[in-house]
C-alpha cells in the first residue's frame, strides 16, 4: 500500500491545483475548508446542514440511484453484466432526505445516492460560498462542479478522464486509489453498459477473489487509501482508478472536474476507441511498429518530430490552436468516413 501526499490546513486561495495534479499522485489537504458554511452547519447538526442546502435548492427534481440490501451499498453490474444492479428515479431534495431518514429508522439496508448533480443547475451559489475555485490557481477547461449526496454507499473502482477536487462536506469518505499503470491488474469490466460512462473494475477490492482475478494482488500493493473528514479536500489526477465509500448515514461531497488542456483538444477516449478499430486486429509485428510511431509522434517531446524540418512544412506537427485543431479534425473525419 502506498501513502498519500498530505498538506496540512492552509489558505484555500493559496492552493495551486494544476501544480498538485502535475505531481502525478493524489494529495490530501487536511482541513482546507473546515470553516466553510456547510461544514460548520454539519458540525452543529444534520438538520442545520440539510436546511442550508435547501436554501440553495432550485426545486428541480434530482436523479436518485437506489440499490437494495443484497447489493450491500455497492453500485455495480447485475449478475448477467448486461445492466446495472440499481434503479433510478427523480425526487425532490426533501423527499430524498426523508427516504434516507425512514430507511435508517426502520434499520433498512437500502442504499441511496445522488451523483454528480451539477451545482450551478441545482444549487446555484453554494459552490462559491463553500469551495471558491480561483482561476489563478486552476487554469482549467471543461470544468464541471457536482454534488454527491446519500447514505452508506460504494462507488466501485473506476477512472475519470478529468482531474478531480473532492471536497468532503458532511460525513466521512474513504477513497482507495490506484495509479493508471495498474489498469490491467484491476480487470476493467465491459465498455457498455456503465453506470455513468466510466468502466468499472471487476475486482471487489474489499473482498478480492484472487482465484478469479489473480493480478489484483499486485494492484492492491499500489493502493492509496485516504480517509476524508468534513473540511478535507483530496486532489488527484485524471485516469487514477478510485473507489469511493461514503461511511456515514448521511454524506455530502462536492467535486470539481477539470482538464488543463483547452476545449479544442479532443477526448483521448475517442482515440482509444478508434485504436480498437484500426490497430487491435493487426498482426503483432505491425502493432509493435505502430507503437513505435505513436511513441515518436505523440508521447515523446513534440519538438523531436519537427525540429529537423523547415517551419513551413510542419503542418499537423505545429502546436495546436483552435484553427489548426479544426483543420486536423476535418482531416481525421474524412479518413474515418471513407
Amino acid at each position: 500500500m502506498s501513502y498519500v501526499n498530505t498538506i496540512e490546513a492552509c489558505q484555500f486561495n493559496d492552493i495551486n491545483f494544476n501544480a498538485l495534479t502535475e505531481l502525478g499522485q493524489p494529495c490530501l489537504i487536511k482541513g482546507a475548508i473546515a470553516e466553510s458554511p456547510l461544514v460548520r452547519k454539519g458540525r452543529q447538526s444534520l438538520s442545520s446542514a440539510q436546511e442550508y442546502l435547501q436554501a440553495f435548492y432550485t426545486q428541480k427534481p434530482l436523479l436518485v440511484y437506489q440499490c437494495e440490501a443484497e447489493a450491500k451499498g455497492r453500485f455495480f453490474y447485475n449478475a448477467q453484466f448486461d445492466g446495472m444492479n440499481f434503479t433510478t428515479r427523480f425526487a425532490q431534495l426533501d423527499d430524498f432526505f426523508n427516504d434516507i431518514a425512514q430507511n435508517q429508522l426502520s434499520h433498512g439496508d437500502t442504499s441511496f445516492y445522488i451523483g454528480s448533480a451539477r451545482l450551478n443547475e441545482y444549487f446555484p451559489g453554494v459552490l462559491e460560498a463553500n469551495l471558491p475555485i480561483h482561476q489563478s490557481n486552476l487554469s482549467g477547461y471543461s470544468a464541471q462542479a457536482g454534488i454527491w449526496l446519500g447514505n452508506k454507499t460504494t462507488a466501485v473502482t473506476h477512472f475519470d478522464t478529468s482531474n478531480n477536487i473532492a471536497a468532503c462536506m458532511l460525513g466521512r469518505r474513504r477513497f482507495t486509489l490506484f495509479p493508471p499503470e495498474q489498469s490491467g491488474n484491476l480487470y476493467p469490466g465491459p465498455l457498455e453498459p456503465t453506470p455513468g460512462g466510466q468502466v468499472l473494475s471487476m475486482v471487489d477490492i474489499s473482498a478480492p477473489d484472487f482465484a478469479r482475478y489473480p493480478k489484483a494482488g499486485e494492484a492492491l500493493k499500489h493502493a492509496v487509501v485516504v480517509d476524508l473528514e468534513p473540511g478535507d479536500i483530496l486532489v488527484y489526477p485524471a485516469l487514477w482508478w478510485h473507489q469511493v465509500e461514503a461511511l456515514d448515514d448521511v454524506n455530502v461531497m462536492f467535486n470539481y472536474w477539470w482538464n488543463s488542456t483547452p476545449n479544442y483538444v479532443d477526448d483521448p477516449m475517442t482515440t482509444l476507441l478508434h485504436g480498437m478499430l484500426s490497430l487491435r486486429g493487426r498482426p503483432q509485428s505491425e502493432k509493435d511498429a505502430w507503437q513505435a510511431l505513436f511513441q515518436y509522434y505523440v508521447f515523446e517531446d513534440k519538438q523531436q518530430a519537427r525540429q529537423h524540418l523547415p517551419t513551413h512544412t510542419w503542418g499537423a506537427l505545429r502546436d495546436l490552436d483552435e484553427l489548426s485543431a479544426r483543420v486536423l479534425r476535418n482531416k481525421v473525419l474524412k479518413k474515418i468516413n471513407r
